[in-house]
């Protein structure tokens, strides 16, 4: 008989097919952020180019993001390359503080943190390993390749999140070229350091060549393990075929960024929102994207130098995975964000671009509870300054158990639970609804919470509490063997806990 998985208390989304047995004319869906206000324009004279590799996160009551400027760099070397501060109270309103660090045509009033190589992809985040330092709560890592002028992957520190410093001479002991966004936390549930950068993986039989995702652990942020390369199911090409007659550019699922991150409602899943890399080569298509003339330009621009025309034809989007162990990822093979219906500055390399980071935000609509708010980059270098759009979508909204109005079923595999309550993150429909059995680990329904015995449960909530017949008390089945039997109808099923 299947082993039943310890779910305990802790909240359970419908991201993977981890607690799912059987699907019956019901499906996995997954969901679309929902584009609101362009929360931030990058506009000032040192923000030229900007933003590049963003980063933003919640800390004690207020907003922080991160972000590259060029400020009047030439080259991706070029020591001149900024790192910028903004701030905010709730998500949608931002400030950029004069900080008087670091000068720009001869004055400090600016909000630039860093100057430098290391500007090109200053990644940084809020270190909470109770043993962390407390002059170290708050660390970055940037780098770049030899070429570059840089030496490896280099950590930084700070008190403040403000005034930074290098920890230490040396690099950390982490192999690349570090040209991308180079990202490390620290993962509670595991007790590691994560880190998670790009190369270049060569072709074998599972995966084609292209850009890919490395990743190595460390208890103390000082001594790591040796890198390993992610695994993904389905694997990178997704369920994409490669024709080579129609489509001659072949992987459609180069990862250019990865976006990991541990998801605050249910830490020990970690979800990733890798930057898809697509080139095509120039086609019809290309011909009918915005800004003709403009992509033109930056394609043939390289071809005297020998160069790809990627920078005219390379147009990217986000995708979407998830993570139990850090290391096997499940993906979405369609576009969790696309890059959006034709407009100037839009379909092109470096656009639909994820800023790293996910955070809460209270909802426009009155009385209704906090959303997610992601960050994406606009415009950049194309169509005057850069900017970000936030994008919205709600709590544990990624994706979803769903059936139609003819109804369909999903039965979890054997799990034990601590709680009393069983209450559920869902959506229906007026006419929809949603009804839940609980059975032994045969199953057969148990008696008093069979489907029969369930309360019709419609509406739209993040945490219904699932009642039967008997009341909503699951109290006595704590630590028992069950399955949970749903039935839905015209209906999405985000997320379970018992509480």
């Amino acid at each position: 008989m299947t082993e039943a998985v310890n779910i305990g208390s802790r909240r359970e989304l419908f991201v993977d097919r981890y607690l799912i047995e059987r699907l019956q004319e019901a499906r996995l869906a997954l969901h679309k952020p929902h584009p609101q206000e362009v929360s931030i324009t990058f506009d000032a004279p040192w923000e030229d180019g900007g933003p590049g590799y963003a980063t933003v996160f919640f800390d004690q009551g207020r907003y922080r993001l991160y972000y590259r400027t060029s400020a009047g760099a030439t080259s991706d070397s070029d020591p001149c390359q900024c790192t910028c501060y903004a701030e905010s109270d709730d998500g949608l309103h931002w400030r950029k503080p004069d900080l008087g660090l670091f000068e720009f045509a001869g004055s400090k009033m600016n909000n630039i943190v860093w100057r430098g190589v290391m500007s090109h992809n200053f990644t940084p985040f809020r270190d909470d390993n109770p043993a962390c330092p407390p002059g170290q709560r708050y660390k970055a890592v940037g780098g770049a390749k030899p070429e570059w002028g840089g030496e490896g992957l280099v950590a930084m520190v700070s008190s403040d999140g403000i005034h930074w410093r290098r920890l230490g001479d040396a690099c950390l002991s982490l192999l690349g070229d570090f040209d991308s966004q180079n990202l490390i936390f620290w993962d509670a549930v595991g007790g590691v350091y994560r880190a998670y950068w790009r190369v270049y993986r060569p072709g074998d039989l599972k995966i084609p060549a292209g850009r890919d995702i490395r990743t190595a652990t460390s208890p103390d942020f000082a001594h790591w393990s040796e890198a390993r390369w992610l695994d993904y199911d389905p694997n990178r090409s997704g369920s994409m075929e490669r024709d080579q007659t129609d489509d001659p550019s072949g992987d459609h699922h180069q990862f250019y960024t990865n976006g990991v991150q541990p998801y605050s409602r249910a830490p020990h899943l970690l979800l990733g929102f890798p930057q898809r890399y697509v080139d095509r080569g120039w086609t019809v298509s290309t011909d009918s994207l915005p800004e003709r003339d403009v992509r033109r330009k930056l394609a043939d621009k390289n071809v005297g130098g020998g160069q790809p025309t990627r920078e005219g034809t390379v147009v990217t989007d986000v995708l979407f995975m998830t993570s139990r162990d850090g290391e096997h990822f499940s993906v979405w093979p369609e576009a969790f964000i696309r890059p959006g219906i034709q407009r100037p500055g839009t379909w092109y390399y470096g656009g639909a671009w994820y800023t790293l980071g996910l955070v809460e935000t209270a909802s426009a609509l009155g009385g209704a509870p906090n959303e997610l708010s992601c960050y994406i980059q606009e415009g950049t270098t194309r169509n005057g300054p850069g900017r970000l759009r936030r994008h919205t979508l709600r709590l544990d909204g990624f994706s979803s158990v769903y059936a139609p109005l003819g109804g369909g079923t999903m039965v979890t595999r054997p799990l034990t639970f601590a709680g009393q309550r069983l209450e559920i993150n869902f959506s229906s429909s007026a006419g929809g609804r949603l009804r839940v059995e609980i059975q032994d680990q045969a199953g057969r329904p148990i008696p008093g919470f069979a489907l029969g015995d369930c309360h019709l449960q419609y509406g739209d909530q993040l945490d219904r509490v699932v009642s039967w017949r008997g009341g909503d008390d699951v109290g006595a089945l704590a630590g028992r063997p069950v399955r949970l039997r749903f039935e839905l109808k015209d209906a999405d099923l985000f997320a379970l806990r018992f509480a």
